[in-house]
């Protein structure tokens, strides 16, 4: 039986062979801060008086303002010298440069601050926090000369290496699947990404200003929800064991918001979490923001001249003009915004008419064009194939397409003038689909048709066929007044707004596909079976063989001096193999 010396000895030997060589580094400088007396990790506050944007912005014009600033952030950047040298450092608002002098760090005879902590277990990605004064170099950069400073954090891990010459920026941290897996690494290294997610803040706070200010009431409706409805859409499914029932993650909130329009409110708004159970691009992620609103006595008409007014304000808020660049091209958010009906809009692309057309008719007009369908698609759902195929992509300048066919659109009220079509529109920009608004459906009779006509085509097998609400008609039964409802993509808009190719790049932690796992378990057992100890076997991985097959024809003597240096390096544990072993593990292996 192992004692607790054993087992920690087992945990330093596990945790080793797992680090790299910088990680191995930045733990022993851990222990040496440590042993000299220096917390690595402060409770206490440390209270900044400036940031360095103000110092930046402000200095030299107030330099009176800056003769004691006290600023604290992440060392981005070293240049180490004799007795002087100096760091970059970071915080949230920009990045500045620090010079430091031995002897003022280390005023009297023990300079341990300067030559021990500062130069060599001080590394990049620390954060430390500093006092001193600023002031411009012969260079003619602005430069915090530190008369103090004091480590905050200790960082164990090394940043990815960006290298910078003259302004260029080299070997940036681009790579999308490190960058959204680990996005505090890209906003650390990559200042862009932290700008973009201002934006997306400011533009969420723009519209909920401009909603506030017509008096709308800010509200919250459920996640969880017993009946998904609202949209057209698979959900999530989960279950809780206290009620003993099935809930679903909603997949919309507007069910909800029109109960409230039932209930005495003029106007009601939400910024929503919405889940939809499908495919994920860079227009899609499973998990998205909505904002959607609701004004009683108001229809799609004026709901159309509100979406102008909102997004041209958000626009102007946050780039004060209303062209905005987006890629190569640039997209004019003024008023008024181009206009076509959902026919129109088909006809105008392919020359083709199918307002008149029944299922079968625009099935085979669908196919000719060479639209791809399946059995359980309604005339609805194949005119949206076809709008979505041939026209949305053309769509480039804000656009708002109106008057859908009814078989689209099962919670929007009958059109006044048109039969067989609804009061709806959409706005499209830059190829994609920003908004979905609706004159909202208060018949509860003509509600109840339109959902049972979803269940029929959720026989046929559409998985995003909506489901009955009875509790929803029940509402409406008790009389909904005249609605205009409408629901905007967040995150669409804002990659639009921030100039962003990806919706991932507008979310903090998009979802993505579990990481592959190691394989060195299994390639472990391959070693084991070959005759060679279970202990080694990571010792072999980490010396640069990281399966069998690697170690095939491999010099002796050189594996050995590897292994035995590597367990001297590391403090391992292991006793130290024999050459003959060595040798007799390897030809094992071949």
């Amino acid at each position: 039986m192992k004692g607790n010396s054993g087992v920690k000895n087992d945990f330093i030997y596990s945790m080793a062979l797992q680090l790299s060589e910088q990680e191995i580094i930045r733990r022993e400088a851990l222990a040496e801060l440590q042993e000299l007396g220096i917390n690595p990790y402060p409770a206490e506050e440390y209270t900044t008086n400036t940031t360095i944007k103000d110092i930046l912005t402000y200095y030299p014009e107030d330099e009176s303002s800056f003769q004691d600033v006290v600023i604290a952030g992440r060392i981005m950047g070293r240049r180490i010298m004799g007795s002087a040298s100096f760091a970059e450092l970071q915080d949230s608002t920009g990045r500045i440069q620090l010079y430091f002098n031995r002897d003022e760090i280390c005023p009297g005879e023990d300079k341990t601050m300067y030559n021990t902590v500062f130069k060599r277990l001080l590394d990049i990605g620390d954060i430390i926090g500093v006092k001193g004064y600023v002031f411009v170099t012969r260079m003619g950069e602005t430069t915090v000369h530190v008369k103090e400073y004091k480590l905050l954090t200790k960082s164990l891990r090394p940043l990815p290496v960006v290298k910078e010459k003259d302004g260029q920026v080299y070997d940036a941290f681009k790579d999308p699947e490190q960058r959204y897996r680990q996005r505090y690494l890209d906003l650390i290294v990559n200042p862009d990404v932290r700008d973009t997610f201002r934006q997306r803040a400011l533009m969420i706070q723009s519209m909920r200003n401009f909603l506030l200010s017509k008096e709308y009431l800010e509200v919250e409706t459920p996640v969880l929800q017993p009946i998904y409805g609202g949209a057209a859409a698979r959900p999530f499914k989960t279950y809780h064991n206290t009620l003993d029932t099935t809930l679903y993650l909603r997949i919309a909130n507007e069910l909800y918001l029109k109960r409230l329009i039932v209930g005495g409110y003029d106007g009601v708004f939400e910024f929503a979490k919405d889940f939809r159970n499908e495919g994920m691009s860079r227009f899609h992620n499973p998990e998205f923001t909505q904002m959607e609103l609701y004004v009683a006595y108001k229809d799609y008409k004026w709901m159309m001249n509100t979406v102008e007014e909102m997004v041209e304000k958000i626009a102007l808020d946050l780039h004060g003009t209303t062209a905005v660049k987006v890629g190569d091209k640039k997209i004019d958010f003024k008023r008024p915004w181009k206009r076509f009906t959902m026919y129109g809009a088909i006809e105008h692309f392919t020359g083709v008419d199918v307002s008149e057309m029944d299922e079968a008719q625009m099935r085979k007009a669908a196919l000719d064009m060479g639209v791809e369908l399946d059995e359980t698609m309604g005339r609805g759902k194949i005119i949206d194939e076809i709008f979505g195929e041939k026209c949305e992509g053309k769509l480039i300048q804000p656009t708002f397409i109106t008057d859908y066919p009814v078989e689209m659109s099962p919670l929007a009220k009958k059109h006044r003038e048109l039969p067989g079509l609804v009061e709806r529109f959409e706005a499209i920009c830059n190829g994609k689909e920003i908004c979905n608004s609706f004159s909202e459906l208060n018949d509860p009779v003509d509600q109840r048709s339109r959902f049972e006509e979803q269940i029929e085509l959720g026989r046929r097998g559409d998985p995003e066929a909506m489901v009955l609400d009875e509790d929803f008609l029940r509402a409406i039964e008790h009389g909904m007044p005249p609605t205009a409802g409408l629901g905007i993509g967040i995150d669409r808009l804002g990659m639009i707004m921030t100039n962003s190719n990806s919706i991932q790049d507008v979310l903090f932690f998009p979802q993505m596909r579990p990481e592959k796992s190691s394989s060195a378990e299994s390639e472990g057992d391959d070693f084991i079976n070959a005759g060679i100890p279970a202990e080694w076997v990571p010792v072999f991985q980490k010396s640069g063989y990281p399966n069998l097959e690697s170690l095939k024809g491999a010099n002796a003597n050189k594996v050995f001096n590897q292994l035995c240096g590597l367990r001297k390096k590391l403090k391992l544990t292991l006793s130290a193999p024999k050459p003959e072993d060595v040798k007799e593990w390897i030809e094992k292996a071949g």
